[in-house]
């Protein structure tokens, strides 16, 4: 499995001056003292293109166009039956599975994410408009990732079952008032003009071998993009499924406190439960 720690310079070695011996020999000048200097140059100048290359080819990790999905997540143009199997939720068709809760939360008047809580596990998940031709994954990793270091946090970037991912222990506040950590699994996928991240918490982060069916639900996602113009980053607006239950606040505190670390930092809104 391929890890990156991110947040961490790489060190290089630099060549030494060229006139660092002390005893006597730099009255030595001549062809000898040129050819030290111009390899010194040539060495200048390999580092300086080696930068150059290393800065480049993060630009092209940034922005690259958005690969194939042989396993899902999906667009909607390429699913026959959207809602076969999965919860209606306009712009996301969420598989349904025994035993889940699904939670969505609300900005402002907006639906923008659903949590599919699943035993002492969850996942979050969030759609947003994309770039025709560039995907934005890379990108977005490398800000949760700078941000969640300036706080404090720690952050390994990994080549999980989803592709690349952040694996991270964020600062929280404990019940008690103390600090401490809280790990948290950052997944994403880019799509045709669209983005899905996922946002895995509780047992599933904790013991990654244990999140096989959080996995299995965000590679079955359907994302509805829609036609209309909309500003890369939008986040595409969910609606509640027609059968929706609201779930008393007070409940929604009680369901959430049965996660050991697992949802605590997540804003929510009002929630709805799916039983299956």
């Amino acid at each position: 499995m391929a890890v990156r720690r991110v947040g961490i310079d790489t060190l290089r070695s630099y060549p030494t001056g060229k006139d660092s011996d002390v005893f006597g020999r730099r009255k030595k000048k001549g062809a000898a003292e040129d050819a030290a200097g111009e390899a010194e140059q040539v060495v200048d100048s390999v580092d300086t293109e080696a930068d150059e290359e290393e800065e480049e080819a993060g630009r092209e990790r940034v922005r690259l166009e958005p690969g194939p999905r042989p396993d899902g997540p999906w667009d909607s143009s390429e699913v026959r039956d959207p809602a076969e199997g999965r919860v209606d939720l306009g712009g996301l068709f969420v598989p349904g599975v025994d035993g889940m809760e699904l939670r969505v939360e609300v900005a402002g008047d907006a639906i923008v994410a659903a949590t599919v809580v699943l035993r002492d596990s969850a996942i979050q998940l969030q759609a947003f408009a994309a770039p025709k031709r560039e995907g934005i994954w890379g990108e977005v990793r490398e800000e949760i990732g700078s941000g969640i270091t300036q706080q404090g946090g720690i952050v390994d970037e990994v080549e999980g079952p989803l592709g690349w991912e952040l694996r991270a222990q964020v600062p929280v506040q404990l019940p008690d008032g103390t600090g401490g950590f809280q790990v948290v699994r950052f997944v994403g996928v880019d799509g045709p003009r669209w983005f899905l991240r996922g946002v895995i918490s509780g047992q599933g982060a904790v013991q990654p071998q244990a999140a096989g069916l959080l996995e299995q639900i965000f590679r079955d996602t359907v994302v509805v993009r829609g036609e209309g113009p909309m500003a890369p980053r939008d986040p595409i607006v969910l609606k509640l499924p027609n059968d929706a239950q609201m779930v008393p606040e007070g409940v929604q505190q009680e369901e959430s406190s049965r996660f050991s670390g697992g949802m605590g930092q997540l804003q929510r809104g009002p929630e709805i439960t799916e039983v299956r």
